[in-house]
Protein backbone atom coordinates (compact mmCIF):
# COMPACT_ATOMS: atom_id res chain seq x y z
CA UNK A 1 0.00 0.00 0.00
CA UNK A 2 1.79 3.71 -0.85
CA UNK A 3 1.56 6.23 1.58
CA UNK A 4 -1.08 7.97 -0.77
CA UNK A 5 -3.61 5.27 0.19
CA UNK A 6 -2.84 4.52 3.97
CA UNK A 7 -5.24 5.07 5.91
CA UNK A 8 -4.00 7.51 9.18
CA UNK A 9 -4.07 5.63 12.28
CA UNK A 10 -6.38 6.22 15.09
CA UNK A 11 -4.47 7.00 18.34
CA UNK A 12 -6.61 5.79 21.42
CA UNK A 13 -7.53 8.42 24.10
CA UNK A 14 -6.90 7.98 27.61
CA UNK A 15 -10.65 7.94 27.95
CA UNK A 16 -10.44 4.71 26.10
CA UNK A 17 -7.26 3.66 27.67
CA UNK A 18 -8.43 3.38 31.14
CA UNK A 19 -11.77 1.53 29.90
CA UNK A 20 -14.09 4.60 28.97
CA UNK A 21 -17.74 5.02 30.49
CA UNK A 22 -17.54 2.23 32.83
CA UNK A 23 -14.24 3.39 34.43
CA UNK A 24 -15.64 7.55 35.36
CA UNK A 25 -18.60 5.78 36.41
CA UNK A 26 -17.15 3.82 39.00
CA UNK A 27 -14.47 6.60 39.70
CA UNK A 28 -17.64 9.12 40.23
CA UNK A 29 -19.40 7.14 42.10
CA UNK A 30 -16.89 6.19 44.97
CA UNK A 31 -16.08 9.93 45.01
CA UNK A 32 -19.96 10.35 45.77
CA UNK A 33 -20.03 7.93 48.15
CA UNK A 34 -17.58 9.67 50.57
CA UNK A 35 -19.24 12.99 49.34
CA UNK A 36 -22.62 11.83 50.96
CA UNK A 37 -21.78 11.18 54.10
CA UNK A 38 -18.82 14.02 54.23
CA UNK A 39 -20.12 16.41 56.92
CA UNK A 40 -18.05 19.75 54.94
CA UNK A 41 -18.68 18.76 51.50
CA UNK A 42 -22.13 17.65 51.62
CA UNK A 43 -23.40 21.13 52.20
CA UNK A 44 -22.41 22.15 49.17
CA UNK A 45 -24.38 20.14 47.28
CA UNK A 46 -28.25 21.78 47.79
CA UNK A 47 -29.94 19.12 45.73
CA UNK A 48 -30.84 16.06 47.87
CA UNK A 49 -30.26 13.76 45.17
CA UNK A 50 -26.76 13.70 44.16
CA UNK A 51 -27.50 11.98 40.80
CA UNK A 52 -27.46 15.50 39.06
CA UNK A 53 -24.25 16.19 40.20
CA UNK A 54 -23.06 12.65 39.32
CA UNK A 55 -24.26 12.86 35.98
CA UNK A 56 -22.36 16.25 35.54
CA UNK A 57 -18.68 14.98 37.17
CA UNK A 58 -18.86 12.22 34.58
CA UNK A 59 -19.76 14.12 31.57
CA UNK A 60 -17.09 16.90 32.53
CA UNK A 61 -14.23 13.93 33.12
CA UNK A 62 -15.18 11.63 30.18
CA UNK A 63 -15.22 15.14 27.95
CA UNK A 64 -11.66 16.13 29.66
CA UNK A 65 -10.36 13.02 29.04
CA UNK A 66 -11.36 12.30 25.07
CA UNK A 67 -15.10 10.92 25.49
CA UNK A 68 -18.19 12.37 24.37
CA UNK A 69 -18.30 15.84 24.68
CA UNK A 70 -21.92 16.12 26.21
CA UNK A 71 -20.98 17.88 28.82
CA UNK A 72 -20.44 20.94 26.70
CA UNK A 73 -23.39 20.25 24.63
CA UNK A 74 -25.19 20.24 27.42
CA UNK A 75 -23.96 22.93 29.32
CA UNK A 76 -21.30 25.24 27.86
CA UNK A 77 -17.54 25.70 28.64
CA UNK A 78 -16.90 23.99 31.71
CA UNK A 79 -15.13 27.48 33.25
CA UNK A 80 -14.36 25.09 36.57
CA UNK A 81 -13.60 28.39 38.66
CA UNK A 82 -16.40 30.52 37.66
CA UNK A 83 -18.66 27.52 38.01
CA UNK A 84 -17.39 27.02 42.11
CA UNK A 85 -17.23 30.71 42.99
CA UNK A 86 -20.41 30.23 44.88
CA UNK A 87 -19.16 27.47 47.24
CA UNK A 88 -15.94 28.52 49.98
CA UNK A 89 -13.82 26.10 48.50
CA UNK A 90 -11.14 26.24 51.08
CA UNK A 91 -7.91 24.33 51.85
CA UNK A 92 -10.01 21.74 54.58
CA UNK A 93 -12.87 21.53 51.67
CA UNK A 94 -9.98 20.63 48.77
CA UNK A 95 -8.45 18.44 50.84
CA UNK A 96 -12.10 16.64 51.65
CA UNK A 97 -12.38 16.00 48.13
CA UNK A 98 -9.19 14.65 47.49
CA UNK A 99 -9.30 12.48 49.91
CA UNK A 100 -13.02 11.25 48.37
CA UNK A 101 -11.42 11.12 44.52
CA UNK A 102 -8.43 9.56 46.13
CA UNK A 103 -10.78 6.36 47.27
CA UNK A 104 -12.13 6.38 43.42
CA UNK A 105 -8.95 6.49 41.95
CA UNK A 106 -7.61 3.66 43.85
CA UNK A 107 -10.67 1.43 43.63
CA UNK A 108 -10.04 1.62 39.47
CA UNK A 109 -6.23 -0.50 39.89
CA UNK A 110 -5.17 1.23 36.40
CA UNK A 111 -1.85 0.96 35.62
CA UNK A 112 0.51 3.03 37.25
CA UNK A 113 1.25 4.99 34.72
CA UNK A 114 -2.94 5.99 34.28
CA UNK A 115 -3.35 6.02 37.69
CA UNK A 116 -0.34 8.59 37.94
CA UNK A 117 -1.39 10.67 35.09
CA UNK A 118 -5.30 10.67 36.26
CA UNK A 119 -3.79 11.99 39.48
CA UNK A 120 -1.81 14.58 38.69
CA UNK A 121 -4.54 16.39 36.94
CA UNK A 122 -7.07 15.91 40.21
CA UNK A 123 -4.68 17.09 42.22
CA UNK A 124 -4.40 20.02 40.14
CA UNK A 125 -7.68 20.52 39.47
CA UNK A 126 -8.55 20.86 43.20
CA UNK A 127 -5.95 23.06 44.19
CA UNK A 128 -7.16 25.58 41.23
CA UNK A 129 -10.32 25.56 42.92
CA UNK A 130 -9.38 27.13 46.49
CA UNK A 131 -11.20 30.33 46.46
CA UNK A 132 -10.89 30.88 50.41
CA UNK A 133 -8.41 30.51 53.57
CA UNK A 134 -11.17 31.13 56.30
CA UNK A 135 -12.31 28.50 57.82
Amino acid sequence: MSDATAQPQKTESFYDLVGGHETFVKLVDIFYEGVAEDPVLRPMYPEEDLGPARRRLTMFLEQYWGGPGTYSVERGHPRLRMRHVPFKVNPEARDRWLHHMRAGVDALSLPPVYEATLWDYLDRAAHSLVNSFED
